[in-house]
């Protein structure tokens, strides 16, 4: 019989993967000593996930349960779950912080993408893509170029009339 406590953990995980649509990635932690621990917990936090630790049999349960694709096949050691709304910074921060500690890790067992499972390698590529930030101000830069190029012809044309004028009040000033 289940104890009290991992069923409360199993109602609070599968509630948290339902939240996030079957979107999030399962990581190895382990390695990481206490202060390297905050640190990874707080650059996902900045880029929008959370870190959730769980048995790796409520983790398979709940992932069983929500009609997921099996991972049994990477669920050995400690596991962790990350969930996110925007998976390409959360997936920056992870490869970012396996890339700068020396034991590389957390290392990504497998990640999910609306249900669909995602391996190691095409997390890491996820890592690659533009954040939603970058891509939004790349858009405003594309919607903006057009717009200042025509303030631009304009305001030559404005200033070719005020030239034109010109001319011509200096042109009635000589014949006068």
């Amino acid at each position: 019989m289940p104890s009290e406590r991992n069923v409360q953990l199993l109602g609070r995980l599968k509630e948290m993967l339902q939240q996030t649509n079957g979107s999030f990635f399962l990581v190895n932690y382990q390695g990481l000593n206490a202060n390297e621990e905050f640190l990874l917990r707080r650059k996902v936090t900045e880029s929008g996930g959370r870190i959730f630790v769980a048995k790796n049999t409520l983790i398979r349960i709940a992932i069983e349960e929500l009609g997921l694709p099996e991972v049994d096949d990477v669920l050995k050691g400690p596991s962790a779950v990350v969930i996110y709304d925007e998976p390409v910074a959360v997936a920056k921060a992870l490869v970012q912080f396996a890339k700068e500690n020396a034991g590389e890790i957390p290392q990504i067992k497998v990640g999910f993408l609306q249900g669909q499972r995602l391996g190691p390698e095409e997390v890491k590529a996820i890592a690659e893509l533009p954040t939603l930030d970058e891509l939004r101000a790349e858009l405003v830069g594309v919607l903006q170029a057009p717009m200042s190029e025509l303030v631009g012809v304009l305001e030559g044309a404005q200033r070719e009339f005020v030239g034109l004028l010109d001319a011509y009040v200096e042109k009635q000033g000589e014949a006068a």
